[in-house]
């Protein structure tokens, strides 16, 4: 009986595993999970103070008979001015300094803490103005202002803080997140934040003014301590040495790196295209935000019926964010910001034209879904068109533009509202008319992208010396 012959098996080596790279980091998956996990553990600690603090402090301003005037200008202006003075200085340092710790976490355990400590401090106020009322005794201007002076205080530190949080967080992420999934990461970080945002206008949301305090406590302990250990936990890679950095010490070397600084963010058209839509997007968004708690009042819906309208939208939106955000790695951000602003500016005018008490609610969450599919599906657009080298520099160079818009836009907006008698039906007009010049500028941000390589060959200019 004849045998088959014996047929050899080759057996072919295993395929090494795949591997994400930022600058001179790289990662396994199982090493890029847990970088997603300390990360977005920060950005939990991020989200509760986003989304609590801002409402409850319109809520107390309300109740304290701040005008919209004076919120607009607390909450949009004020912050706005501080930022500028100083987000650029942070920025400008923290690209050009080589520590143990990297060039951005020192940054960021230096401010998360005082941050956290002026939460606390707003949470306090009323208490502190009381106290102050009673101190000032005839020389008082009344508890209301007494309390709106402490809340200010708190807010200015409050504002000097996240300032350089915010502009050193993004930046860390754009250090040590791999372009490739960088969509998918804030995908991730935009759920959290829609989490957070149900969790929050769905119980507690109608209690807040009643228990601000106690939220205060918590998001400034959250805040503080969830920031310093995801420091503590996230590494940073090594960085070459800047081609342009200042030489020269003393009042030259502040001269010199001023001159830096602005060539390097405002001599490109293509990045002060890209500053005024980055800034214009958010901004058209604003106005309907920023009052849609007032305008719900004022039409004698109760908070809890507006939690549950909020809730709605954060949840769909949360449905949402993962698809986003991989839509945004495929496909660009850029795209996908096009789409949502346009999306956006017709819903609003369409609102303005036929919104009602009966319709509100529904508007709102409509309103709410697309700036929050504008929010994560263009959340990856700095760290898509930025050179990392200046990464930080750039953010801070748009952020002065952004302060030139927003210092004025919140004190037109409440000016009009103030005059029209509180009539916050316009918002729905001023967000679509900050859309349309949004998508005018991000249109004109597509063409030179695509002078600069597109979807295949992108390569971020950068200033020569001449």
């Amino acid at each position: 009986m004849n045998l088959p012959p014996a047929q050899s098996k080759s057996i072919s080596p295993e395929a090494p595993p795949k591997l994400w790279q930022a600058g001179t980091l790289v990662y396994t998956r199982a090493g890029l999970t847990v970088l997603f996990a300390w990360l977005l553990w920060g950005d939990f600690a991020w989200s509760i103070r986003d989304r609590v603090l801002l409402p409850v402090l319109q809520l107390i301003l309300k109740k304290y008979d701040v005008s919209d005037f004076i919120a607009g200008l607390l909450i949009g202006t004020l912050p706005a001015i501080l930022g500028v003075l100083v987000g650029p200085v942070v920025s400008f340092k923290s690209d050009r300094h080589r520590g143990p710790r990297g060039r951005r976490i020192p940054y960021l355990l230096a401010s998360a803490p005082a941050a956290g400590l002026a939460i606390i401090g707003l949470g306090f106020s009323p208490v502190l103005g009381g106290w102050l009322h009673q101190e000032l005794g005839a020389f008082s201007p009344g508890l209301n202002a007494s309390v709106v002076v402490v809340l200010a205080f708190w807010w200015m530190i409050y504002d000097v803080a996240t300032t350089v949080t915010n502009c050193i967080f993004g930046a860390l992420i754009n250090d040590v997140v791999p372009t490739p999934v960088v969509g998918r990461f804030y995908g991730y970080f935009r759920a959290i934040s829609l989490v957070v945002g149900i969790v929050f206008t769905t119980w507690f949301l109608a209690k807040a003014e009643e228990h601000f305090l106690g939220l205060f406590l918590f998001v400034g302990i959250i805040f503080g301590a969830g920031v310093v250990s995801m420091c503590l936990k996230v590494k940073e890679g090594e960085y070459p040495p800047l081609a342009h950095a200042p030489g020269k010490r003393g009042l030259a070397g502040v001269i010199q790196s001023i001159r830096i600084f602005f060539k390097q963010g405002f001599s490109i058209p293509y990045y002060v295209w890209f500053f005024l839509a980055c800034t214009l997007g958010p901004l058209a968004f604003v106005p309907v935000n920023l009052y849609t708690v007032f305008y719900a009042k004022s039409l004698g819906m109760s908070m809890s019926t507006y939690g549950m309208y909020m809730s709605v939208s954060f949840g769909i939106s949360l449905c949402l964010t993962f698809f986003l955000g991989s839509l945004a790695d495929r496909f660009h951000p850029l795209r996908l910001g096009l789409v949502a602003l346009t999306l956006y500016g017709a819903t609003a005018l369409w609102a303005f034209v036929y919104v009602s008490p009966s319709s509100f609610g529904v508007i709102t969450v409509i309103l709410s879904v697309l700036s929050g599919a504008y929010y994560t599906g263009a959340a990856s657009l700095y760290q898509r068109i930025l050179p990392s080298s200046i990464f930080a520099e750039l953010g801070a160079a748009g952020g002065i533009i952004g302060t030139m818009l927003n210092v004025v836009a919140p004190l037109i907006i409440g000016s009009v509202l103030d005059r029209s008698g509180h009539h916050y039906q316009l918002t729905f007009i001023m967000g679509f008319v900050l859309a349309l010049m949004a998508i005018g500028c991000m249109s004109m941000v597509y063409w030179h992208w695509k002078r600069y390589g597109g979807d295949q060959n992108y390569k971020a200019p950068l200033w020569e010396e001449d």
